[in-house]
């Protein structure tokens, strides 16, 4: 079974606003793809108010159009799907405020206006759109399965640059990559990585289990800390295990646990389990070394 990455919410993987799956993948299979910078961030001061409250409401963290100064939002939260949808459907000149839109009725159910809303983004040069309708096609969700459209939907996003495109690319294109093609990937990911932090993160996972080049444990715990230093929950653990062990620079414990406060305040799983193995540091194993449990007085 193939799963593609969408949102991001945990460490290595992607939630689906419209419940479609997540899961924990490297960047493989991908061969002869250039990254294209694209961007759809037009000046603030020429911005509608309509795109400002749309992007308030229904930004995506991982958009590499969204503007720097806008925080995004994981999901569209129910409050606020019936004036994200009304404001950016005003702002629909925008590709980003269309992909926005798209999302906002995702939220809301609306799977049929949000495919509708993500083909006009991605007629338009949204990257983000054309990972949502690849992954609709690769599951089935909303539309009929068509792995061929996917893949030509994932390629053209990787192409401009978003490193969910090249991460589904390579998820749909097999299993077992050849080292080289996992090279290729680290290149491709190195490019995405200078501005994107979900880029960012996935190129430290690599770098730190050596995929596709040198392990590099300090490469990776300064790509962690960038994506951390922008919310990213995935980096945000990740910076708490390796300030906790001293691992490509300082040891620092009381660090370690404000890492992973942030990440398990923003959902991340791995960080909660870590904050508890922190209560209960008493460790029981069996005779061949095996944990079996933890132990709190």
């Amino acid at each position: 079974m193939l799963f593609f990455f969408r949102e991001p919410t945990a460490r290595r993987g992607y939630s689906a606003a419209m419940n479609w799956p997540a899961t924990t993948v490297y960047f493989f299979s991908i061969m002869g793809l250039a990254l294209i910078a694209t961007a759809d961030r037009t000046p603030l001061h020429a911005q509608s108010a309509d795109l400002v409250l749309c992007d308030r409401l229904a930004a995506d963290p991982a958009d590499p159009d969204k503007p720097a100064d806008v925080k995004g939002v994981a999901s569209v939260a129910a409050a606020d799907v019936a004036t994200a949808i009304r404001f950016c459907k005003q702002a629909s000149g925008s590709r980003r405020a269309m992909y926005q839109l798209g999302r906002a009725y995702a939220a809301n159910n609306q799977g049929g206006e949000a495919i509708g809303a993500w083909r006009k983004a991605a007629d338009k040069g949204s990257t983000s759109a054309m990972v949502e309708l690849g992954v609709a096609y690769a599951t089935g969700a909303g539309v009929a399965k068509d792995e061929a459209a996917a893949a030509k939907l994932f390629e053209r996003a990787a192409q401009g640059g978003n490193p969910r495109g090249v991460s589904n690319l390579a998820a749909l294109s097999g299993k077992g990559a050849a080292p080289a093609d996992a090279a290729r990937s680290r290149a491709l990911l190195a490019k995405a990585a200078e501005t994107n932090a979900e880029a960012q993160f996935q190129l430290g996972l690599m770098l730190q289990d050596g995929v596709g080049g040198p392990k590099d444990d300090a490469g990776a715990r300064s790509l962690f800390e960038k994506a951390a230093a922008q919310d990213h929950p995935g980096a945000l653990e990740r910076m708490g295990a390796f300030a906790k062990a001293g691992r490509g620079g300082p040891q620092d414990s009381s660090a370690a646990k404000t890492y992973y406060e942030k990440a398990a305040a923003l959902g991340n799983d791995e960080a909660k389990a870590a904050l508890k193995r922190a209560e209960c540091p008493y460790v029981l194993k069996d005779k061949s070394g095996k944990v079996m449990t933890n132990l709190c007085f």
